[in-house]
């Protein structure tokens, strides 16, 4: 039997501060780990809140910045809400209802890399 268990996102960054300012304090990730091969050596870590895990990385081979990874989830509202309510200057997203029957709100990232977090109106039936 062939299971596909999830997919992490692998996206570039260019600062740790910058990284950690964006995902744990506006977007309310937590850094689950940090690897560097040396002191000098740029950093891979990993973040995540709840079920959704993202990779950051500095390695300039690992990926390229201005990705975009589209996230399904249930409670944007609420979501929209906290994030609203901190003072991050540099991002203020909406929230949008989307040609496909969704609620949509996308954050860039400093890096230029996009999230779209995506909750359906109406749930379309996964494939069997």
């Amino acid at each position: 039997m062939l299971i596909f268990d999830r997919v992490i996102p692998i996206l570039r960054i260019f600062s740790i501060d910058k990284a950690k300012e964006f995902y744990v304090q506006f977007l309310g990730f937590k850094v689950d780990w940090e690897h560097r091969f040396d002191e000098k050596a740029p950093l891979y870590m990993q973040v995540s809140r709840g079920n959704l895990v993202f990779h950051l990385t500095e390695h300039y081979g690992d990926c390229c910045p201005g990705s975009t990874a589209f996230v399904i989830m249930t409670g944007l509202d609420e979501f929209h809400r906290e994030i609203s309510s901190k003072d991050y200057q540099y991002m203020r997203p909406g929230v949008e209802i989307t040609p496909w029957n969704a609620k949509l709100m996308e954050v860039i990232d400093p890096f230029g890399n996009r999230i779209r977090f995506n909750e359906y109106l109406n749930p379309p039936r996964k494939e069997q």
